[in-house]
């Protein structure tokens, strides 16, 4: 219990303070901070597909951008809904008005068809939407670095 010495009165004589400890509401939130900032892009895309792995970094991102999923049997996904590739760059034209700076990322199984993803890339840079990007999974250590297939 905190206490002060008052200055006035009887010298030595323990007052009670009336003061909120803040100290526990403070850890219990820059844990929620962590655990929110932990699961948050773990909740961005809900379509499961085995990404390739690349050297490549990470770029940063401001805000949350357009998804487009290709599967491994061809299946296309903007965000989470399925779509037939003649409906994509309409509905992207419906997400995104009469035009969409931002970028939008190409998430492709690592079984897809190369040809699935070209055409897929080429409809929507044909449409005008210029700013795209191939999601990949870093390289984990040990798993396929130099490792080769000429046996």
């Amino acid at each position: 219990m905190a206490g002060s010495v008052s200055s006035g009165g009887r010298r030595g004589r323990w007052q009670p303070k009336a003061e909120i400890n803040v100290t526990p509401f403070v850890d219990v939130m820059l844990v929620l901070l962590i655990v929110f900032m932990i699961t948050a892009p773990l909740l961005a895309v809900g379509v499961p597909v085995e990404l390739p792995e690349t050297e490549a970094r990470s770029m940063p991102a401001d805000e949350e951008p357009l998804t487009v999923t290709i599967g491994a049997n061809g299946e296309i996904f903007l965000q989470e809904t399925a779509v037939e590739l003649d409906q994509l760059v309409p509905r992207l034209r419906a997400i995104g008005g009469t035009g969409y700076d931002g970028r939008i990322f190409i998430r492709a199984d690592e079984a897809a068809d190369y040809g699935s993803v070209v055409r897929v890339m080429a409809r929507i840079s044909a449409s005008g939407y210029t700013n795209l990007g191939l999601v990949t999974d870093p390289i984990s250590t040990g798993s396929r670095a130099g490792t080769s297939d000429d046996n």
